[in-house]
C-alpha cells in the first residue's frame, strides 16, 4: 500500500473509532441536576429567616447524630405555642417542635441506650416490679437523647413524668417529640426565649388532674419555680433531686432559711458526678462542641482554662492532646499546684489574655472575664464557658450601641469592636451541658435564675 492510501486508511479508521463522539457533539443536552435543585429548593427564601449561605454553613457542621440537634430552631417561623399538634394516639399534653419527627428521635434515643447499659439493665431488671409506682415526677433538665433513656426508664418503672428543659439551647427537637409520642408529657424545643421557658416549665408543673410529688431539676429553676409560684405544691413534695452546682446552692440558701421543708438529694456532689461527669466527659464534650461550632485547628493554638476543677482538667487533658498550648487560670493553691505537675503554665488571665486564641472558662463563679478582658483579646478570639451559668463571662456588657453583633451560623457570633477587631462568641458563652463542680467554694457560686444558663453539643 502507498503511503497516501496507509494515511488515508489511518485516518478513516480513526473516524470510525470516534464517530460516537461527533454524535454526542452534534445533539448536545442540557444537564439537569435534578436532585441538586430540590436540594436547594429547601431552603428558605424570605429575608426574615437564613439566608442560603448561612444554610450552607448550618448544614456543614450540623449532623445527624444524637449530639446535634436534627433540627435548627430558626427553621419554622412560627412559635411551638401557636401549633395545634396531636401525637398518633390523639394526645395533645405537650409543645415541642414539630411532633413528626418522633421517628427519627426514636433512633436516636435507640443509638443512646447502646451507650447507657446500666440504666437498661435496671429497666429490665425491675420494671416488671414498678417501683416507682405512685411517682409523679415533674423534671426540668437536658432534652436529649440520653436524657431521653433516663426518662423513660422512671416511666417504665411506674412512674407518671411531665418535663420541660433547663436549657433554651439544648434541646434534640426530635428527642423531644419521640417522648411526647410515647405519652411523656414534655414541653420544650430549641431556641425558647426566655418567656418561652418559664412558660414550658410552668406547663410541666401544671397538667390537668395531676400534682407533683417529686421535683427532679438541673439547676434550680424548677425548685424556684414551683417554691415562688406553687407554695401548696411545693409542701406536697416528698422529694428534690439536684444536678448541678448552681441548684445545689440555691437549695442550701433555701436551707439556711429555714425554706427547705422538703427532702433534697444533692446529687451533684456524688463521686460518679464529679469523678466522671464532670471529668470524663467534659473532656468529651469540649472539644466536641469546640470542633462543631468553629471547625477550627487546636494543634499549636494558645488556650487559657479559667478553673481546674475536675471540668477544668478534662478540658486541659482533652485540649492538650489535640497539641494545643494551655494555659491555666486558678485561685486554689492546690489545684493550681496539680495543674503545674500536669505540665500547664500557671498564669494570671491578665499576662495571656492578648495573646491567646481560645478562652474557656470553667470555675462556676462569676465575673470571671470581665470587658476589660474582652476589650484587649485579640482578633478571632474564641470565647466560651463551660460551667452551668453564663454569668462566669460579661456577656451583658458587649450589648452596647458601639459592638456590632453577627450571627454566623447557630450558636456562633461575631461581636465586632469599632476598629473591626472580632470576637467569636460560641453560645453567648455557654456551651457545655455538663455541669460544673470546680475548686470554687460554695458560697462563692453565682447566685442566678437564667434561662440561657447553659448550651448542649453532647
Amino acid at each position: 500500500m502507498s503511503t497516501p492510501d496507509a494515511i488515508a486508511a489511518d485516518e478513516a479508521e480513526a473516524s470510525n473509532k470516534f464517530s460516537f463522539m461527533a454524535a454526542v457533539s452534534k445533539t448536545p443536552k442540557k444537564i439537569q441536576f435534578a436532585d441538586d435543585m430540590q436540594e436547594f429548593s429547601k431552603f428558605p427564601t424570605k429575608t426574615g429567616r437564613r439566608s442560603l449561605s448561612r444554610s450552607i454553613s448550618q448544614s456543614s457542621t450540623d449532623s445527624y447524630s444524637s449530639v446535634a440537634s436534627y433540627t435548627d430552631s430558626s427553621d419554622d417561623e412560627m412559635s411551638p405555642r401557636d401549633k395545634q399538634q396531636t401525637t398518633t394516639k390523639g394526645s395533645s399534653d405537650f409543645c415541642v417542635k414539630n411532633i413528626k419527627q418522633a421517628e427519627f428521635g426514636r433512633r436516636e434515643i435507640e443509638i443512646a441506650e447502646q451507650e447507657m447499659t446500666a440504666l437498661i439493665s435496671l429497666r429490665k431488671r425491675a420494671q416488671g416490679e414498678k417501683p416507682l409506682a405512685g411517682a409523679k415526677i415533674v423534671g426540668c433538665t437536658h432534652i436529649t437523647a440520653q436524657t431521653g433513656v433516663l426518662i423513660e426508664t422512671l416511666c417504665a418503672l411506674g412512674a407518671q413524668c411531665r418535663w420541660s428543659a433547663c436549657n433554651i439551647y439544648s434541646t434534640q427537637n426530635e428527642v423531644a417529640a419521640a417522648l411526647a409520642e410515647t405519652g411523656v408529657a414534655v414541653f420544650a424545643w430549641k431556641g425558647e426565649s426566655e418567656d418561652d421557658f418559664w412558660w414550658c416549665i410552668d406547663r410541666s408543673v401544671n397538667g390537668d388532674s395531676w400534682q407533683p410529688n417529686m421535683i427532679l431539676d438541673d439547676g434550680g429553676d424548677l425548685t424556684h419555680w414551683v417554691y415562688k409560684k406553687y407554695p401548696n405544691v411545693y409542701k406536697k413534695i416528698r422529694g428534690i433531686v439536684e444536678e448541678s452546682v448552681t441548684g445545689v446552692h440555691r437549695l442550701y440558701q433555701l436551707s439556711k432559711a429555714g425554706k427547705l421543708c422538703v427532702p433534697a438529694m444533692n446529687v451533684n456532689d456524688s463521686v460518679t458526678k464529679q469523678k466522671f461527669d464532670n471529668l470524663y466527659c467534659c473532656r468529651e464534650s469540649i472539644l466536641d462542641g469546640l470542633k462543631r461550632s468553629t471547625d477550627v485547628m487546636f494543634g499549636g493554638k494558645q488556650v487559657v482554662v479559667c478553673g481546674y476543677g475536675e471540668v477544668g482538667k478534662g478540658c486541659c487533658a482533652a485540649l492538650k492532646a489535640l497539641g494545643a498550648v494551655v494555659h491555666v487560670t486558678e485561685i486554689d493553691p492546690i489545684c493550681a499546684l496539680q495543674a503545674c505537675m500536669e505540665g500547664f503554665r500557671v498564669v494570671k488571665l491578665n499576662e495571656v489574655i492578648r495573646q491567646v486564641d481560645v478562652v474557656i472558662t470553667c470555675t462556676g463563679n462569676k465575673n470571671v472575664v470581665m470587658r476589660e478582658h474582652l476589650d484587649r483579646m485579640k482578633n478571632g478570639c474564641i470565647v466560651c464557658n463551660m460551667g452551668h451559668s453564663n454569668t462566669e463571662i460579661d456577656v451583658a456588657s458587649l450589648r452596647t450601641p458601639e459592638l456590632t453583633w453577627e450571627r454566623i451560623r447557630s450558636q456562633v457570633d461575631h461581636v465586632i469592636w469599632p476598629d473591626g477587631k472580632r470576637v467569636v462568641l460560641l453560645a453567648e458563652v455557654s456551651m457545655s451541658a455538663f455541669r460544673v463542680r470546680s475548686h470554687v467554694p460554695l458560697q462563692s457560686a453565682p447566685e442566678c435564675s437564667m434561662a440561657q444558663s447553659h448550651m448542649c453539643f453532647y
